[in-house]
Formats: C-alpha cells, sequence, structure tokens
C-alpha cells in the first residue's frame, strides 16, 4: 500500500481528534453490514473511481488484493464506472490503478 499523503499526514498531526472520529466511523460503517472485506474494497474501488479520489483508488485496490480480490474482479469494479461516470473518469482511475 501506498505511503500516506503528505498533506493526510500533516492534518493528522494537527487535529488528531478529527482523524480519529472519522476512522472510528469507518470502522462502524463497516461493522454494521453484512458485505464481507473484499466485497467492500470492491464497492469503495467503484466509489472512489467514480469520484475520482485517486488516492483512495490505489487504497482500495491494496485493500482488496490483502482481502483476497482478484485482478479480474478489481477490474470489474472498475468497469463499472464507465456506463455511470464515462469513459474519461474511468481512464483517470485506471491510469491511478495502473500507477501511472
Amino acid at each position: 500500500m501506498k505511503e500516506v499523503p503528505g498533506l493526510y499526514a500533516e492534518f493528522r498531526t494537527r487535529f488528531p481528534e478529527i482523524i480519529e472520529q472519522n476512522e472510528e466511523l469507518g470502522r462502524m460503517v463497516h461493522e454494521l453490514g453484512p458485505l464481507d472485506d473484499k466485497t467492500r474494497s470492491l464497492v469503495k474501488i467503484g466509489i472512489a473511481a467514480a469520484s475520482l479520489n485517486l488516492t483512495s483508488v490505489s487504497t482500495q485496490v491494496a485493500r482488496a488484493r490483502e482481502a483476497g480480490a482478484t485482478e479480474d474482479e478489481i477490474m470489474h469494479a472498475m468497469l463499472l464506472v464507465i456506463p455511470t461516470c464515462g469513459f474519461p473518469t474511468f481512464m483517470q482511475a485506471y491510469r491511478e490503478y495502473r500507477g501511472e
């Protein structure tokens, strides 16, 4: 997984309570639902790609791999962005996925 971006690290140092609460909310949301880790990561790949949150694309791809997702499953999650958000949006996320 990539290092934490410098801006995030700086914010975390300056406002640790906000980061702590945000991370706790993330853990709570994950634990409340019926989806397993792999499925959650695949969903989050699509969300990150659709919103052009490219740092999150890399993070969620790494988490999906750790949870046992195949490259075909990851690519399918990415491709599902095309009909809703368009090919240019997909290509930006795909570029991040490829590490370019």
